[in-house]
């Protein structure tokens, strides 16, 4: 089992579309790192929602055929999101899903995206395709976000630190959708 426990800093920034995205980010000298895939993640809460209390999250993901579960800490006041992530490789999402179920926790929330990964420096750069619009989020130190947003013609003023969830709920009571998930049609 592998484990990651870090710091984990990060910037969204929305785009009008992903080839308007992806033609800004190559512009930077990115280079392509993971393809375009299907991310499914799940959070995971208690019945009377001790993480959301404690600004966590738990997260189930499904990517690309491996399950990653991370752990996320309350985000630190600062210009950008930063918080602790602790992160493992599991072999079977399946039965940690289960497991999961049997000791109370449920999900309270799924959500997709179609993720697109680059390099550069020191930032890892993901163009996510969701339901409610595209974003590149940039993923690194503090100096390699202002670089990279800057790379990409944005300011800070231009950072989203919303989670996924947030964006939905706005999203969602905007365009009087239904529903309590982020999915793509038909899923």
């Amino acid at each position: 089992m592998t484990t990651m426990t870090s710091i984990e800093r990060e910037v969204k920034l929305r785009f009008p579309s992903a080839e308007e995205a992806r033609v800004a980010v190559l512009k930077t000298g990115a280079v392509p790192l993971l393809g375009r895939r299907l991310q499914e993640d799940a959070l995971f809460d208690t019945a009377d929602d001790q993480l959301k209390a404690r600004r966590s999250a738990l997260r189930l993901r499904r990517d690309n055929g491996k399950t990653r579960l991370t752990f996320k800490g309350p985000v630190q006041p600062d210009v950008m999101k930063v918080r602790e992530e602790l992160e493992t490789v599991i072999a079977d999402g399946d039965v940690l899903h289960r497991v999961f179920e049997e000791l109370g926790l449920r999900v309270w929330f799924r959500y997709q995206k179609y993720r697109e990964e680059f390099s550069h420096q020191d930032v890892i750069v993901a163009i996510d395709e969701t339901p409610v619009g595209v974003f590149v989020e940039l993923e690194g130190s503090e100096q390699g976000i202002s670089d990279m947003t800057a790379a990409l013609g944005r300011s800070p003023a231009d950072y989203i630190l919303q989670s996924y969830y947030a964006l939905f709920i706005r999203h969602r009571s905007k365009v009087g959708l239904a529903g309590d998930d982020m999915l793509f049609p038909g899923e």
